[in-house]
């Protein structure tokens, strides 16, 4: 018996692997360049995704490798309820020791980059519990069912379970499907909290319930009727909650660039400010003077478009992915022409035209026009001369009427 107990310590060999599933996947569920506390905690919930199901396919392959032993521990004295918890004690720790891995991982390119949010303790509280369940199911499949395809089905199943679930609302339950939080918004502590809970009672009614079914012990049948209406009680909150959205808009105070432009941006994209207005002021100067001009950027979330104020325009960004400081220059310049006449067909030259000069304003290359003569005239003008003319054309330019005379101007 020694032996046996002794093989378990084995366990430990898989905590690197489970750690390295759980660490790519959180990795890459979180934003380019970007950090804060809440999406941490949705790269968090996306690991476990992956984790768990890895958790519960390995427990139950240690419940299948432990019953063929069975036999030998019918030869002592201890409690047939010892075995199982002993393992389910290893496979527990096992898999916090990778999820704690994980969970470095994550604080650690979070504590690095953060410039928004606070940490919240029971969101990864959450994920732990929840792989506890993972691990628990595992295990409880591998002993009711010892049979080696038990161990690919309960991977397969519970995969299932976070990647598509039965009802809309039960994505609520653990581990949620949030997707990433947007900068803007975070995350309902309340409804981590539940899950959390739920997380715990459902853990709590498959040990109790399986060590009632292993010694018949009639004092068992307390705690699981308990933590059966925690689960219960949890998931009708739960359910009640699926016309309330899991995050909420989040108060903050804007990080600002101020010369030669004012940039403001959410304070999770605060690295952002320089290359920003290295790229959006060159844009600012060749509008200056015109109705497109501009003085200050401020971001804004991707579902928000308020109308911008005098010499104001609005960027959004969600992350910082390569190429983010000139996507926000194209959604300025592309602000700056009507979308109802450049849309219409019958103003397609114009559109061209118009392209034309947006490759000027953008620093790209000129788009291949079929008037060689118009384009062949404004690519010899100089800085200058094409502001003033872009200060003449601009109503033209901005509803997409211009023509190949307006560049023939002497």
């Amino acid at each position: 018996m020694l032996r046996i107990d002794a093989r378990r310590t084995a366990l430990f060999l898989a905590v690197p692997a489970l750690a390295f599933l759980g660490a790519v996947a959180a990795w890459r569920a979180m934003l380019p360049g970007v950090a804060y506390w809440d999406d941490a905690v949705a790269a968090l919930f996306s690991s476990v995704c992956l984790l768990g199901p890895a958790s519960a396919g390995f427990a139950a392959w240690v419940a299948l490798r432990e019953h063929r032993l069975d036999y030998l521990r019918g030869l002592t004295a201890r409690s047939p309820a010892l075995g199982p918890l002993l393992d389910l004690l290893l496979l527990g720790i096992v898999t916090l020791c990778a999820y704690a891995v994980v969970a470095a991982v994550v604080a650690a390119k979070t504590m690095i980059h953060v410039e928004a949010g606070h940490p919240k303790p029971i969101g990864p509280l959450a994920g732990a519990l929840t792989l506890l369940v993972y691990t628990v199911v595992g295990y409880l499949a591998g002993r009711l069912v010892p049979r080696l395809p038990t161990v690919p089905a309960v991977a397969v199943v519970t995969y299932l379970w976070a990647a598509a679930r039965p009802e809309p609302w039960a994505d609520l339950l653990p581990p949620p499907g949030v997707g990433h939080v947007g900068l803007f918004a975070a995350l309902r502590t309340e409804l981590l909290a539940a899950q959390a809970l739920w997380s715990f009672g459902l853990g709590a009614v498959l040990v109790t319930g399986y060590l009632w079914a292993l010694t018949r012990h009639a004092w068992l049948a307390l705690p699981t009727v308990a933590a059966a209406g925690v689960v219960t009680g949890t998931t009708l909150w739960l359910h009640g909650q699926q016309r309330t959205p899991a995050v909420v808009p989040r108060a903050f105070a804007y990080s600002c660039r101020q010369w030669p432009l004012t940039v403001c941006v959410h304070p999770g994209l605060h690295t952002a400010l320089p290359s920003l207005e290295a790229a959006l002021t060159p844009l600012a100067a060749r509008l200056s003077g015109t109705p497109g001009r501009f003085v200050r950027i401020e971001h804004r979330p991707d579902n928000d478009f308020p109308r911008p104020g005098h010499g104001v325009v609005y960027i959004h960004l969600s992350d910082l992915s390569p190429g983010y400081a000139h996507r926000a220059a194209q959604e300025i310049e592309i602000s700056l022409l009507d979308a109802r006449t450049c849309g219409d067909p019958r103003h397609a030259v114009g559109a061209r035209y118009s392209a034309l000069v947006s490759a000027w304003l953008l620093d790209e290359g000129p788009p291949r026009l079929d008037d060689a003569v118009a384009a062949r005239a404004f690519a010899r003008w100089d800085e200058q001369r094409r502001r003033r003319w872009l200060h003449t054309h601009y109503a033209r330019y901005h509803s997409c009427t211009l023509r190949g005379r307006d560049f023939h101007e002497r």
